[in-house]
C-alpha cells in the first residue's frame, strides 16, 4: 500500500461507547482490523469526556473545528484545546499526518447504517459513493446550514461520519458494533480496491441533501410545548405527505406537516440534538452521477 493513513475516531461524543468499545477490541487483537494493507491510525476522539460517560465536557468537539475556533489562542474550551491537539497529532501536516478521516457515531434515532458527508468535496463523495455501492447505505449530504459548523472531519482532505442507530446513549448492543465493524470493513476495502487499481464506481449514487431543520413547539419561556407524535417516531427516511402529524401536545393538539414536494425527515427526535433545538432534519433525495474528476480526487490521496 502507498503511504496513505486513515484516521479512526470514535468517542468523539464521550456517550456513544459502541465505536470505542469495537477500537479497544481491536487494539487487543490488531489483526482484526488490519486486513487490508491500509495504514489505520485509532483514536478516542474526546477521552475525558468518554471516560465520565458524557457528550462533552465544555463544548460539542464535533462543532470544535471551526477555523476562528481553531486559531484563536484565548478560547480554552477542553474540547477547543482537543481539536487543536488532534490536528496537531494527526492532521495532514501532524506529527502522525493523516489524509483520509472516518468519525464514528451512534444516533438515538432510526437512521439505521447512514453515511453522512459534510459539503460536496469531490473526494469525500467518491468514496461514500464506492461504500455505497458496497453495503448500500444512505448518504446524508450536509451543507448549507450555517448553524451547524466546525464538524472533525472537515480539517482533513478527506473525511466522512459513518452513524448507526438506534441506540441509547451509554448503551453498548451488539447489533450496534456489528453495524459498525461492517461499514468500518467496506471503507476499508474500498480504500484497498483504489490502492489495487481495481475500484469499482458506480455511475451514480443517491444521496439525502439537506434542507433545514425542524424544532419542536415551544412556549413564551421557550420550553417545548408538544413532543415528536408517536406516528412520526422511528420513521426516518419514510417521505412526509402534506398534514402527517409531527408534533402532539399534551391536551391532544397536532402539530401537521404543511410543506410541499415530500421532503425526507432523518434524526427524528434525537436525544443529542434537544440542546441545539432540533426535532428532525429534511432532506430531499438527489440522484448524482460519479464524474471522473471526483475519482481522481480520491485516487490521488490514496497514491499519496
Amino acid at each position: 500500500m502507498s503511504g496513505l493513513q486513515v484516521l479512526l475516531v470514535a468517542g468523539t461524543h464521550g456517550n456513544e461507547i459502541n465505536a470505542p468499545w469495537l477500537l479497544d477490541q481491536w487494539s487487543q487483537t490488531p489483526e482484526l482490523i488490519n486486513t487490508h494493507g491500509v495504514g489505520v491510525v485509532p483514536v478516542i476522539g474526546n477521552p475525558e469526556a468518554f471516560a465520565l460517560g458524557r457528550r462533552y465536557l465544555d463544548c460539542d468537539l464535533n462543532r470544535s473545528f471551526r477555523l476562528d475556533l481553531l486559531r484563536s489562542p484565548s478560547i480554552l474550551d477542553r474540547e477547543v484545546v482537543r481539536a487543536k491537539q488532534l490536528l496537531s497529532f494527526f492532521g495532514p501536516e501532524g506529527s502522525t499526518p493523516c489524509q483520509i478521516v472516518i468519525d464514528l457515531h451512534s444516533t438515538t434515532s432510526a437512521m439505521g447504517s447512514t453515511l453522512v458527508v459534510y459539503g460536496r468535496r469531490p473526494a469525500d463523495l467518491a468514496l461514500a459513493a464506492l461504500i455505497q455501492a458496497r453495503l448500500g447505505l444512505p448518504i446524508y449530504l450536509h451543507d448549507g446550514d450555517d448553524d451547524q459548523q466546525g464538524f472533525l472531519v472537515e480539517r482533513w482532505p478527506c473525511g466522512l461520519v459513518i452513524e448507526i442507530g438506534p441506540v441509547p446513549q451509554g448503551l453498548l448492543k451488539a447489533c450496534i458494533i456489528e453495524q459498525t465493524r461492517l461499514a468500518v470493513q467496506a471503507c476499508l476495502e474500498a480504500l484497498s480496491s483504489i490502492s489495487s487499481g481495481s475500484p469499482t464506481y458506480p455511475d451514480q449514487f443517491v444521496v439525502h441533501s439537506h434542507l433545514g431543520s425542524l424544532d419542536l413547539p415551544r412556549d413564551a419561556l421557550g420550553q417545548p410545548a408538544a413532543c415528536v407524535h408517536p406516528y412520526l417516531q422511528g420513521r426516518d427516511w419514510q417521505p412526509l405527505q402534506m398534514g402527517a402529524p409531527l408534533f402532539l401536545r399534551p391536551d391532544g393538539e397536532v402539530f401537521r406537516f404543511e410543506g410541499r414536494d415530500s421532503p425526507i425527515p432523518v434524526f427524528i427526535n434525537e436525544a443529542a440534538y434537544v440542546e441545539k433545538h432540533i426535532a428532525m432534519s429534511l432532506t430531499c433525495r438527489e440522484v448524482c452521477p460519479l464524474p471522473e474528476q471526483w475519482q481522481g480526487a480520491l485516487q490521488q490521496l490514496v497514491d499519496c
